[in-house]
């Protein structure tokens, strides 16, 4: 009994930390602010700048 007891406390300490650790972690990805040269623009899915389009 002892033993469930403290595996439900663990449980129930940590879960809000690892909840909020998965809803920030794709936010790590993301740039704040990029900046490309004239012509270029950021492509968010080749993480890169590539030539404008015209």
């Amino acid at each position: 009994m002892r033993i469930a007891a403290i595996a439900t406390v663990l449980t129930l300490t940590l879960a809000p930390g690892l909840a909020l650790a998965e809803c920030n972690w794709g936010k790590m990805d993301q740039h704040a602010s990029v900046t490309c040269a004239d012509g270029k623009t950021w492509d968010a899915t080749a993480q890169a700048c590539v030539d404008t389009m015209s």
